[in-house]
């Protein structure tokens, strides 16, 4: 059996209106911890995206 772990980049938007992206992949664990921590600060439009390693999201315009 072959366990494969899946990484996670957010994509989102600051309350001044500015697009980001993750600089990092998140665990699942991780991942959970980083939304909750966008959501406190007032992001908005936060959207969890699957990623490859070495791989990172692009921030929407």
């Amino acid at each position: 059996m072959t366990i494969t772990m899946r990484s996670y980049g957010f994509t989102w938007t600051d309350p001044d209106g500015t697009p980001r992206a993750s600089a990092v992949a998140y665990d699942e664990a991780s991942a959970t911890r980083r939304r909750d921590e966008l959501e406190k600060a007032g992001a908005s439009d936060i959207e969890r995206v699957d990623v490859k390693p070495g791989e990172l999201p692009t921030p929407r315009r």
